[in-house]
């Protein structure tokens, strides 16, 4: 008897703390820790995988929103594993050892339901490639292969960039991102030199309705529209945006907030599948781990949907099951010398 993917997956499924192939292995009858090794090393799963499993279920829109954003795979205590590498973390506000993947989240925003369809692991020394050409790569996926509906493209500000926002454009997409405060920009039409973002003047009417900008090494007739959005007292975002006819704050805002739903992805699927855990030195087996924790993630998700829970319900739920079982026909029963 040879382990599967079904078997992993449903392994990353159940287990609650410990993910790793000992615990497996030690909880299974047939399994050796050898065997699940050999199944993992020799898999190949991939990203387009993902979109065959998560297709049949996803309820799209042509106002459909793709977000995309990046997250690190925390491995700061781990030695010698491959796809690792030195990288700042938002989650950890540093420098920490990791696996970067990139992931991309479609969000129908009429359900508030969201989906991850394609993700890329970050490992520019095989592949040469950065984060921003793997959002590229997968936009391009979206568009010209899974044949997605949608209107709009939510990003962070490391994708701000001339030749990212330039080619959504191209695509007749509206995009929303975040630029960093020291971004050089134009509000006078060539008046006035350019000037950093944070030091532009803002009018009553600014505040509630954007202004036009230019952004400096954009084409020359290139416009956007920036808003000033307050996060917090003590945060403010400046998000541009190519769709000129906006011209509320309010619905700007609602844009960032929507953008955090890929944040809600991202700490579920490290709280809940073991996405993180895999101690495996071999980058093979690490691409088929996270591979599987994805898997396990999109059917959590599927079963709280419709079952109308939480997906943190849904997996701790397990572990009620497990002492309701527990309590009627207990392994150790309770004795008094």
């Amino acid at each position: 008897m040879h382990p599967t993917r079904l078997d992993y997956c449903q392994y990353l499924l159940s287990s609650q703390i410990n993910y790793t192939l000992t615990n497996y292995a030690d909880h299974h009858e047939h399994f050796s820790h050898d065997a699940l090794n050999r199944y993992l090393r020799g898999e190949r799963l991939t990203s387009r995988m993902i979109w065959e499993s998560v297709k049949p279920l996803l309820e799209s829109t042509e106002n459909g929103i793709l977000i995309f954003d990046d997250s690190v795979l925390d491995k700061n205590h781990s030695h010698k594993i491959e796809l690792v590498r030195r990288q700042y973390s938002g989650n950890a506000h540093g420098i920490i050892k990791g696996i970067g993947m990139v992931n991309c989240v479609y969000l129908n925003p009429e359900t508030g339901h969201y989906w991850i369809i394609d993700y890329r692991i970050f490992e520019p020394d095989a592949d040469g490639k950065t984060k921003l050409d793997h959002v590229r790569d997968m936009l391009t996926s979206a568009l010209s292969d899974k044949l997605l509906p949608f209107s709009t493209v939510l990003m962070d500000t490391w994708y701000a960039t001339k030749e990212l926002m330039v080619f959504i454009e191209s695509q007749k997409k509206i995009y929303y991102c975040p630029i960093r405060e020291n971004r050089l920009v134009d509000d006078s039409c060539a008046a006035r030199p350019y000037r950093p973002v944070a030091e532009l003047m803002w009018s009553s009417a600014d505040y509630a309705h954007g202004k036009v900008i230019k952004i400096k090494g954009f084409p020359k007739e290139h416009r956007v529209k920036l808003f000033r959005v307050v996060v917090s007292s003590n945060r403010t975002d400046w998000v541009v945006t190519n769709d000129l006819s906006q011209d509320s704050t309010l619905a700007v805002q609602e844009a960032c907030r929507l953008r955090w739903t890929i944040e809600q992805f991202h700490r579920e699927i490290k709280q809940l599948t073991g996405i993180e855990k895999c101690q495996c030195r071999k980058s093979r087996i690490q691409r088929n781990h996270i591979a599987c924790a994805v898997l396990v993630w999109i059917r959590l998700s599927d079963f709280a949907r419709k079952a109308g829970k939480t997906i943190y319900a849904v997996k701790k739920g397990l572990l009620g099951e497990y002492l309701r079982h527990e309590l009627k026909n207990p392994a150790v029963r309770m004795a008094f010398a």
